[in-house]
């Protein structure tokens, strides 16, 4: 018969193995995932006029998240309402049929922010993102609340694969090395994010990096790396790449991406310079007051749209993560009121849908029957782990303003 002493040595044993071996199982692929080190990004963005004292700035002052005493509201709001954003049931999808040949100017968003444009006859895919849990880690962070309405492999040949930032639900480990491996295109990134993906194995022809304001040309196309307000970092040491929207210019359309941002007077600038837009993708999902400065709320995508001189806007940013406390249904319902009495023409696809903005549909409301979730703790909210609220939010905490 065992001692009492070796039984309890190895119960002991047995329940230290189990956290040991979830901690060794979440963290499998973080270094890869994380991206670049710092140290490899200085030589490369030193020479922006957006970058000093080791980081990238917005030319408006602007704080990404809330003042140091207020954090204690957003740990309690991790713990509490996760499960707010939560649809009340299965997400539509539909199931877009591409045309073998590029439209004049049409869109198929596919959920977030990741979208395929035709402009002029050419392809370009922005801010492609397939993966199940936007985090570096295979087992906690935000999951899916539906699945991608088209498999990765199923998509036509694109001339340009465009990102906005390095945020993991905008620059997808996963999605890149799909695209790397289905694709040919070059990925359209700003400053930085090249780094990433050279670390992932994206050889340096398919990498075109720029700063604000710059232009690479694919085909007949424009593509302007334009200025949004907002943050970058994949681990602790944020602002090392440089964050930005998009101007895609043709000979005879233009298309502005937003991708995510908050509101910004620049928008005015820009729709000067590059404007009018034929169609908008702008965000309107996952705000909060905590970091308003950062993430537009509906009716600043509104304002925005009209300081772009958009024709067509398709709001972005919503329906796919669980990464606020507001409802899930609230982004597009609130846009809608704010685009009463403007004129405004404003297409809400379903994931997975194809719009022609040349003769864009009747909107058709499907989100209403889908709802919001019931109130009250939710098993899963979207995140995986209650671990992730927990330790997401004590580094909020501990971070210094």
């Amino acid at each position: 018969m065992p001692s009492r002493l070796a039984r309890r040595t190895a119960l002991t044993a047995a329940a230290l193995a189990l956290p040991a071996g979830w901690l060794t199982r979440a963290a499998w692929g973080l270094p890869t995932a994380l991206g670049a080190h710092r140290r490899r990004l200085r030589p490369v963005v030193t020479g922006s006029a957006q970058f000093s004292e080791g980081k990238f700035h917005n030319r408006m002052p602007t704080p990404a998240l809330s003042p140091a005493n207020t954090r204690d509201g957003l740990l309690r709001q991790w713990h509490e309402e996760r499960h707010v954003g939560l649809p009340g049931g299965p997400i539509p999808l539909a199931s877009a049929e591409l045309p073998a040949t590029p439209a004049e100017l049409a869109v198929t968003w596919f959920g977030h922010a990741s979208a395929l444009l035709e402009v002029d006859g050419q392809r370009v895919l922005v801010d492609p993102v397939w993966g199940h849990r936007v985090s570096p880690s295979p087992v906690f962070g935000p999951t899916r609340l539906h699945a991608p309405p088209m498999a990765i492999e199923d998509l036509p040949p694109v001339d340009a694969v465009l990102i906005s930032h390095d945020h993991y639900d905008h620059l997808d480990l996963p999605t890149v090395r799909a695209l790397l491996a289905t694709q040919t295109a070059p990925f359209v990134v700003p400053l930085g994010i090249g780094e990433h993906l050279r670390k992932w194995h994206v050889p340096d022809d398919r990498i075109v990096e720029l700063d604000w304001d710059a232009t690479h040309v694919v085909g007949g196309l424009a593509l302007t790396c334009t200025e949004a307000r907002h943050f970058s970092g994949r681990y602790f040491h944020r602002d090392t790449t440089l964050w930005a929207s998009w101007a895609i210019t043709g000979p005879r359309h233009r298309v502005f991406f937003g991708g995510d941002t908050g509101y910004t007077p620049a928008f005015a600038g820009i729709g000067a310079r590059f404007g009018p837009f034929d169609l908008t993708l702008l965000p309107i999902g996952a705000y909060n007051d905590a970091w308003h400065a950062i993430h537009m709320d509906p009716e600043e995508a509104m304002r925005a749209h009209g300081d772009l001189g958009g024709q067509v806007l398709l709001p972005i940013h919503w329906a796919t993560f669980n990464l606020a406390f507001h409802r899930w249904a609230e982004p597009v319902q609130r846009l809608l009121a704010a685009a009463e009495g403007r004129g405004a023409t404003i297409v809400v696809p379903q994931p997975g849908a194809r719009i022609d903005v040349l003769d864009p549909p009747q909107l058709l409301d499907w989100w209403t029957a889908v709802g919001s979730a019931a109130p009250g703790p939710q098993e899963d909210a979207g995140v995986g782990s209650s671990v992730l609220a927990r330790t997401l939010t004590r580094l909020l905490s501990s971070r210094p303003d």
